[in-house]
């Protein structure tokens, strides 16, 4: 397990400071603002530790409302909206400085039977074995940036997944605009044989869904965080977990953004098993101005 993987696995493990109130930290780097994904993940595990463990997370849907100060701790408020015979629902609250940062309503069921289809397919790409991982990619894309430049360091930072891109980088569409395009795919897993907990391997589908989601709305102008002229935050997300899955074996993150206008941008993102079943829907919207 890589020391990222660990130090991530660590801050998810958050602490209780009383009934259905936690707290959380940030890792300690020179940032401005707390990663939303983050943030989502930990307030999934607030949740998640409020509802009995045979009722899985089927749906979240979270409002990011402020910036979060990674430079102090975060607290969760859970509230127990319901408790059902099949469903349970959860608000939750992340505070700052006495402010509401996030609030996120999440669903839990009981496992039953059903009907069941798929009606979307994964898309026809090649597997992640012959890709570059995505440490490499950017450091070629980000070759003509400052060496101290701080979004050089966040980008080139070692994380705590194997990301490896099958469509173009936002850094390479800004040096290459014939490369611009509103679809991004790329595989993912994390590379560490993770315990066999459904909650935190949605948990970390959550973490990881924020990454690359926003960026393929700028994909489709040539555009890419960390460039002088753009800026932004997430709005909101939401997200459907179909079925079970692991995030230590390949899942393919498939993204498209169908919209963006009035400094605004909407992506679309289906998370697919190695073997092509639907695991995970996400939809998130953005703040995106260019000057």
């Amino acid at each position: 397990m890589n020391q990222a993987l660990k130090e991530l696995l660590d801050l998810l493990d958050l602490e209780q400071i009383e009934l259905d109130i936690f707290r959380g930290r940030s890792p300690a780097e020179e940032v401005q603002r707390v990663f939303g994904g983050q943030v989502a993940a930990q307030a999934l595990v607030a949740a998640g530790r409020t509802v009995p463990r045979e009722r899985h997370v089927h749906s979240l849907h979270a409002y990011f409302i402020r910036p979060g100060d990674p430079a102090v701790p975060i607290v969760y408020n859970v509230e127990r909206v319901r408790d059902g015979r099949s469903f349970t629902t959860r608000r939750v609250v992340a505070i700052q400085h006495g402010k509401a940062i996030f609030t996120m309503s999440a669903s839990f069921h009981v496992d039953e039977p059903g009907l069941a289809h798929q009606a979307t397919t994964m898309p026809d790409v090649p597997g992640p074995e012959g890709l570059e991982p995505f440490q490499e990619r950017i450091r070629q894309a980000l070759r003509d940036v400052r060496e101290e430049s701080p979004w050089r360091d966040l980008l080139v930072r070692p994380r705590p997944l194997d990301a490896r891109y099958v469509t173009p980088l936002t850094w390479e569409a800004v040096r290459d605009p014939s490369l611009s395009r509103s679809t991004t795919n790329v595989w993912f897993r994390y590379e560490a044989e993770l315990p066999d907990d459904p909650l935190l391997h949605v948990v970390l589908a959550a973490y990881t869904s924020d990454f690359t989601l926003v960026d393929t709305v700028l994909l489709a102008h040539g555009q890419a965080w960390g460039t002088p002229n753009v800026s932004g935050a997430s709005l909101d997300h939401a997200m459907w977990f179909h079925r079970p899955f692991r995030v230590d074996e390949w899942m393919l993150y498939a993204q498209e953004s169908p919209w963006s206008g009035s400094a605004r941008g909407l992506a679309k993102g289906e998370m697919f098993t190695r073997s092509g079943e639907l695991a995970v829907s996400v939809v998130q919207e953005a703040m995106i101005r260019v000057s």
